[in-house]
């Protein structure tokens, strides 16, 4: 794309870090940011790398995941548009600890840590917004340690497919999953074979639909209550 025609302080303008900035803030911003683009598979940085930035995904799916010492991968978090990561590593000044890989054709744009630490100095109020975006992923990476650990596969999936539903949300709907399902069982902490028996066990009972990527939840009440207790 022409980045040249890309609104980089009207972007940064709409995401919940940066919307009550004013506007010579947001231009300081763009001025200390960079636009890039990664093809389906791509590396975006490796464990062991400086981090001098924090990232936001523009558009497209990017996936943070770690390696173990016998190669399996286990993936961290899969985040979409609109969404940061890395805040954590560039304030410590240390490198990269996990591995960050495009699932899909993605733009990416880097914020440089100098500006930020820039605003950071001059805003009280920018500061505060950061450590509270921090904070909720913390609690939100809290909160899957404690899902893997005491919630069954089943409950696992039902959680995922029910994430961003509303609770009285009671007519048949549509989920679409980002990425593939391999890639979902590790982020739910389940090998591949087991997220598609899983599913095949919700479709059998009645709950669900699957076609491909696109699951129709039948029954969100009868999901909530399953398995039965």
């Amino acid at each position: 794309m022409d980045a040249s025609r890309f609104d980089l302080p009207r972007y940064l303008s709409m995401l919940p870090l940066f919307q009550e900035m004013q506007p010579a803030e947001l231009q300081r911003l763009a001025q200390g940011s960079r636009l890039r683009e990664f093809t389906r598979g791509t590396d975006i940085f490796r464990a062991g790398e400086p981090c001098q930035e924090f990232h936001v995904t523009v558009w497209g799916q990017v996936k943070l995941y770690a390696v173990s010492p016998s190669g399996q991968e286990k993936i961290i978090e899969l985040v979409g548009p609109g969404s940061t990561f890395a805040e954590a590593f560039m304030f410590m000044e240390k490198p990269y600890m996990i591995n960050a890989q495009a699932l899909a054709d993605t733009l990416l744009l880097s914020v440089s840590r100098k500006a930020v630490l820039h605003e950071i100095h001059s805003s009280p109020q920018f500061c505060m917004r950061m450590l509270a975006g921090l904070s909720l992923r913390l609690h939100r990476l809290v909160n899957d340690v404690q899902a893997y650990s005491l919630r069954s596969g089943v409950e696992r999936v039902i959680g995922y497919l029910l994430r961003d539903l509303p609770d009285e949300e009671e007519h048949p709907v549509i989920v679409r999953l980002p990425v593939s399902k391999a890639s979902i069982a590790s982020r739910l902490s389940m090998t591949p074979e087991y997220f598609s028996k899983v599913l095949r066990e919700l479709e059998s009972e009645g709950l669900i639909e699957i076609d491909k990527r696109e699951i129709r939840l039948l029954d969100v009440q009868r999901l909530l209550r399953y398995p039965p207790r």
